[in-house]
This record gives C-alpha cells, sequence and structure tokens, in this order.
C-alpha cells in the first residue's frame, strides 16, 4: 500500500511537505505482545499501520488494564505522540496484539509539518475527535451496560476478528481488556456454558449459540 493513502489531504500538501513527511518516516516490525507506546512520559511517534494489530490501554494504579481501543491496517494512531500536542497528556500503552508491520514518523517532524500545514493540522483534529468518541463510547458501556452484555458483545467481536467461532482467548486476557477481575470473567462465561452459548476449554471458548449471544449483547 502507498504511504499517501493514510491521508486522505495528501494532495494537499506541498511537494516539499510530502517528502520531508514521506522521508521522516521509517518502518517497524513488532512482535505480537511488545510494548511500543507506554504513558505520557513516551512520546514514540505518529504510527502508521501497514499490517497487524495494535491494542491501546490504560492502567489503573492498581495495576487494572482496559482496552479503549484497538488499530488495524490503514489505521492511524495519535495519541503515541502525545507529546506533541500541548497541555494533553495520555497515560496510555500501545501494545502489539500481533505481528505487526508499521510506519512510525518521529513526532518532532510531524508536529512542524502539522503548524504549517491547515489541512494536515484539520486531519490529525478529525483522528483527535474520532479517538475522544470511542472513549465516551467505552464510558457509556462501563456506566449504563451491565457485564454479561458487555462480554457477548467482546465475545462476537473477537469471533468477527479472528474469523472463527473458536477463541483461543484466556479468562485473564478477556479480563484485561474488559477492566474487571478474572473471576468476574470467569463466573460469567460458565454462566454462558450453563446457557448454551458458549463452551469453555483450557486456554480457549467455542461460541456455540451465537444467536443468543447477539441477543444478549444488542438487549
Amino acid at each position: 500500500m502507498d504511504f499517501a493513502e493514510y491521508f486522505p489531504m495528501w494532495d494537499k500538501l506541498g511537494p516539499g511537505q510530502r517528502e520531508r513527511l514521506k522521508g521522516a518516516a521509517f518502518r517497524r516490525r513488532v512482535s505480537g505482545g511488545t510494548v511500543l507506546h507506554n504513558g505520557s512520559a513516551d512520546c514514540l511517534g505518529f504510527l502508521l499501520l501497514r499490517s497487524g494489530q495494535l491494542r491501546a490501554y490504560i492502567l489503573s494504579p492498581e495495576g487494572r488494564e482496559i482496552t479503549v481501543y484497538r488499530l488495524f491496517e490503514m489505521d492511524v494512531c495519535l495519541f503515541s505522540a502525545s507529546c506533541m500536542m500541548r497541555n494533553i497528556q495520555f497515560d496510555i500503552v500501545i501494545e502489539a496484539e500481533k505481528d505487526t508491520e508499521l510506519w512510525i514518523i518521529p513526532p518532532e517532524v510531524y508536529k512542524v509539518l502539522m503548524e504549517e500545514s491547515a489541512p494536515l493540522a484539520n486531519y490529525t483534529n478529525d483522528i483527535m475527535s474520532s479517538r475522544f468518541s470511542e472513549v465516551m463510547w467505552l464510558i457509556e458501556q462501563i456506566m449504563w451496560k451491565s457485564f454479561d452484555k458487555r462480554l457477548a458483545a467482546f465475545l462476537l467481536q473477537e469471533s468477527r476478528l479472528e474469523g472463527s467461532e473458536k477463541l483461543a482467548i484466556t479468562h485473564e486476557k478477556i479480563s484485561r481488556h474488559m477492566g474487571t477481575a478474572r473471576e468476574v470473567v470467569t463466573r460469567m462465561l460458565r454462566y454462558f456454558q450453563s446457557e448454551g452459548m458458549v463452551r469453555l476449554a483450557r486456554g480457549g471458548i467455542e461460541l456455540t449459540d451465537v444467536k443468543s449471544l447477539g441477543r444478549l449483547a444488542e438487549a
């Protein structure tokens, strides 16, 4: 895929600006489980995903994780360069969930170009708004939706991402995504199993009644 495809306003940049943006970017390949960005003290840069999957999550003082959003091929990650945004600091951790290949644009280069180019600044603000919308959606889910519905929705999302109804995922990993204790996840999954919606196995979960899970998630 072409570098310019990540920037819908590419033609509105000057030739020199395009050259500086593309020339500063470098490729990086990381293995699943690699932490790319670790809180506001870190400032890796602007990330463009070529392939793979990233997870952005926040960490409570007690060490509990909750997934804020995920990024896939052709997505861009702004909060890994939060140092270039004045008065905004995000203690967000960015981790590769799968083997991932990406471009990284150094924050100092991107910041200068963003100050020079209104189209690039507007594009960046649009990304920021989109991420804030995802954060607000997550807050609404936590506040107003019961855990059984959230868990059903999560399992269905995982099934779509993996293209299978057999998920190689542990209760511990689910708890990290959802910001709750592993025991809570295990108890709810056992209830789902008693209702015939899933089948539990060591290190995995099989969705046996997708329709019932869907009805629960949408209730």
